[in-house]
């Protein structure tokens, strides 16, 4: 059925799903490109640039208050050049305009609604603004005609301050100018087991310890910090991390947070004790949560992280899954214009569904006349099961099969609601975080379903997104068969990553080779010929006003934290001692900062341990290496790399001169230091874990 609409703009023709919502809108929308900066220029018009995501609720709640309204829409028309932007299509933009808003405001988020100058300068910005004045916040039509009038009579003063601004993002974009010199390595006396101690300090003052996570609401996940505290308990035996990690990890899993029906997990929590999310579910949250539940699982071997684990990787493959094996990008908040409307439950509702078992279903989840939120109910646990039983005297096998039999019967009945929106573009460095974490889930499970469901992803990317059928240049952004803007950073930096996890799954030295092409490319074109830290936007990119260089660990790895890591591996695998020193000058360079605020350089912080404890270079020679390198992966062994081979293989040094014996043999280095095989894996962990 076709539905008549009184307007359609030039979003019409764009793939984001984002951009589409806004193609009926009575704004005379433009895509960011040539068509609307030239018309900024010819008609000496300020641009007014709104940068949005498909599943941001307030993004929703200001299109239905302001840009769908025809008076808002006449003044936007005829005062400015009003583009529209997909934050996730182009997040070189966002990360420009986001700074200069901070810089104007000191906050920002989305909706981002900045004015430029008619060459994309910016001069002032906002994240929402209201349809009448309200919340201290002026109105958006009282905003309009400020910035207009000001244009009109102030043009001057505005264009001065517009090149300040820029002046200022330019300079703080300049964080170091020192440059990569390959003779400086001293990394062992540059990183202290002291340091460690201050960071695992600093991240327990803010560590929430009722409730698990760090700080106050609303909170985030910030999975990168529980995998430091796993990391630092392993090589200090310090309790309280570990403590600290699976309380944050458990208390998650448990909130409403997480999806107790369908699996998954939102974006962030709004309350302290992770009851009520921003119900959008990021595929790039899952992923990492994958990630580090993997180490939780073996860690300790509780089937509640393997069960997350899996259901988790449903949740994608479920929800998230295009039918050739890429991943799409979110979930909306929102479903019916209401937040969460489709996760909620009345306890009507439920008794219902559940008949007898309902009491019960209930008291564990929290469901209650009264509700626990906005007059509704979310799911969440607030006494774990194990616990639960006992204190009622119920059997637990029994009342888990009849809580996963509830679950079952509310999930059919969830399906028949309308489902929030799907984010359907495919997102290059999203679907390698994804990739990553499948496939170290396939390891540590050693789950041949999730291996092919990695190598199905991994053959999605390498058809899809390259710019050539032979390039390694690739794009940053697929849907309806288009891919599209050259790849950033994180894209490269996160499939580098990607590759190495998934040489593990199957010891092929193909993705080795591709980790090694990608990072060529990388060091090529993403390098600065003054800074070691990489640009976020390839060389050739032009209608940036800045090239940034991102070095904040946020929602998502900053891609230079992350090719630091990717190139302190490489450097082993393929013995190029200049690529760690380059990563060990970039730590290095950020060393206080990050010492000081391992929350928000988690990544960071990591490479500094690694750094400090040195590498576990693992080599399996022999006739049944494959099969005896997949079993040592089972373990954890944080900072690795592992490689096997069945015959003689000259070509990477960790494998040279190893023979191809009939019985294989385990081989172990770390630090310029090599001992004689082994020949058990209980061998080989027993030294691991005592040293």
């Amino acid at each position: 059925m076709n539905m008549l609409h009184s307007f359609t703009n030039r979003l019409i023709k764009e793939t984001s799903p984002y951009l589409i919502q806004h193609a009926h809108n009575p704004v005379d929308w433009f895509a960011w490109g040539e068509e609307a900066l030239q018309k900024a220029k010819e008609e000496d018009k300020v641009i007014l640039l709104s940068i949005g995501y498909s599943a941001c609720h307030w993004c929703h709640v200001m299109e239905k208050e302001s840009f769908e309204k025809e008076d808002v829409a006449l003044l936007m028309n005829t005062n400015f050049v009003n583009i529209k932007i997909d934050r996730e299509e182009r997040p070189d933009l966002d990360h420009i305009y986001m700074d200069a808003v901070q810089a104007i405001s000191g906050s920002g988020g989305w909706p981002l609604n900045v004015f430029l100058t008619p060459d994309a300068k910016p001069f002032y910005g906002g994240t929402y603004y209201p349809p009448v004045k309200a919340f201290n916040r002026s109105s958006w039509t009282e905003v309009l005609q400020a910035i207009a009038q000001s244009w009109k009579e102030r043009k001057n003063e505005i264009e001065s301050q517009a090149e300040n601004l820029t002046a200022h993002l330019t300079q703080s974009n300049n964080f170091t100018q020192i440059k990569f010199d390959p003779i400086i390595n001293e990394a062992q006396n540059l990183f202290t087991i002291e340091q460690c101690r201050t960071m695992f300090d600093n991240i327990m003052k803010a560590a929430d310890k009722e409730w698990g996570g760090f700080g106050k609401a609303p909170k985030f996940p910030q999975t990168f910090i529980i995998q430091y505290l796993f990391r630092y308990q392993h090589f200090t035996n310090d309790e309280a991390a570990l403590h600290q990690a699976l309380l944050s990890l458990d208390k998650m899993l448990q909130g409403g947070i997480y999806d107790h029906i369908g699996g998954g997990m939102a974006r962030y929590s709004t309350d302290n004790e992770w009851l009520a999310p921003h119900f959008e579910k990021m595929l790039y949250d899952n992923a990492l949560l994958i990630d580090v539940l993997c180490d939780a699982w073996q860690i300790t071997n509780d089937k509640k992280y393997k069960e997350a684990i899996q259901k988790t990787i449903d949740f994608i493959r479920t929800e998230l899954t295009h039918q050739e094996g890429g991943f799409y990008a979110a979930l909306d908040a929102d479903s019916e214009g209401v937040e969460g409307k489709y996760y909620v439950w009345q306890k009507h509702e439920i008794e219902s569904i559940l008949g007898k078992d309902a009491s019960l279903f209930c008291e564990f989840f929290d469901v209650t006349e009264n509700s626990n939120w906005e007059e509704t109910n979310i799911l969440r646990i607030l006494q774990p099961a194990n616990e639960f039983v006992v204190t009622r005297n119920i059997d637990y096998k029994e009342f888990n099969k009849m809580i996963q039999d509830c679950i079952q019967k509310l999930s059919t009945e969830r399906t028949k609601r309308i489902k929030p929106s799907l984010d359907d573009k495919i997102i290059l460095s999203w679907n390698a975080l994804a990739l990553k974490a499948i496939a170290k889930a396939a390891i540590v499970l050693q789950d041949k379903s999730l291996l092919e469901l990695a190598e199905r992803n991994f053959k999605f990317i390498e058809t899809n997104f390259k710019k050539g059928d032979r390039s390694v240049e690739m794009l940053h952004t697929y849907k309806g068969g288009v891919a599209k803007y050259s790849a950033f950073l994180d894209d490269y930096a996160y499939l580098i990553a990607a590759c190495i996890q998934l040489y593990e799954l199957n010891f092929d030295v193909i993705y080795l080779e591709k980790a090694r092409q990608y990072t060529l490319y990388v060091l090529e074109n993403f390098s600065d010929n003054e800074n070691i830290f990489f640009f976020f936007t390839h060389s050739y990119q032009k209608d940036i006003i800045i090239r940034k260089k991102e070095i904040y660990d946020g929602a998502t790895p900053s891609g230079n934290s992350i090719m630091a890591t990717n190139l302190s591996k490489l450097s082993i695998i393929f013995d190029i001692p200049a690529w760690e020193q380059r990563a060990s000058q970039m730590l290095f360079v950020l060393l206080d900062t990050v010492i000081k605020y391992p929350s928000s350089f988690g990544i960071w912080a990591s490479l500094l341990l690694q750094n400090f404890v040195g590498l576990n270079e693992i080599a399996v020679a022999g006739t049944n290496s494959d099969e005896l390198a997949k079993k040592i992966t089972i373990n954890y062994i944080p900072y690795r790399i592992i490689m096997a081979s069945g015959k003689i293989n000259e070509t990477y040094p960790l494998l040279k001169g190893k023979p191809d014996s009939l019985k294989s043999l385990i081989y172990y280095c770390k630090r310029y230091n090599c001992l004689n095989p082994f020949e058990t894996i209980n061998d080989l962990m027993a030294y691991i874990n005592k040293s």
